[in-house]
């Protein structure tokens, strides 16, 4: 079950951004999603069924992309005020950020969605510790202000 799950969010994914929908492309996309199905079945789903507990984080996952994309917008916004006020006000630094998140999957999310939002790159995560090099104050603040890893801690339970 864990295959045909793996395989069906990785295909819909594929063919939502790759936007091909002839048989060429479509058949492309099946080969890519079994191959890395195949090889990734249990990254994402570490049981052999489902709980109710992995249908709740899934749920919580997809409630979240919305927020994350709007985050993402509001920054590319910010970040191109940056660069085209005159003044240039960009001050870039490195930032360290403790986080609460123990679960693998917690983490590498929420790495993930820092590094996806413009003008923040997740740079090492050492003992629980985030590296994060920062464009701007307004970003580092965002960040400390912990909103988007309570929303991750929310997503696997970890609130």
């Amino acid at each position: 079950m864990k295959y045909i799950v793996t395989f069906l969010i990785l295909f819909i994914n594929w063919v939502i951004w790759s936007g091909m929908f002839d048989a060429f492309h479509l058949a492309l996309g099946v080969i890519s999603c079994m191959i890395v199905t195949y090889t990734t079945h249990d990254i994402l789903f570490t049981r052999e069924s489902f709980s109710s507990k992995q249908i709740i984080e899934v749920w919580r996952f997809i409630k979240y992309i919305p927020w994350l994309l709007w985050q993402i917008i509001l920054s590319n916004i910010h970040v191109a005020g940056l660069v085209l006020s005159p003044k240039m006000p960009i001050e870039p630094h490195m930032i360290k950020v403790k986080t609460r998140l123990k679960k693998d999957i917690s983490v590498v999310t929420y790495a993930n969605s820092i590094t996806l939002t413009p003008g923040t790159i997740t740079a090492d995560i050492t003992d629980g510790e985030f590296y994060i090099h920062c464009i701007s104050k307004k970003v580092a603040d965002d960040l400390f202000a912990g909103d988007m890893e309570n929303r991750v801690a929310h997503i696997f339970m970890e609130d």
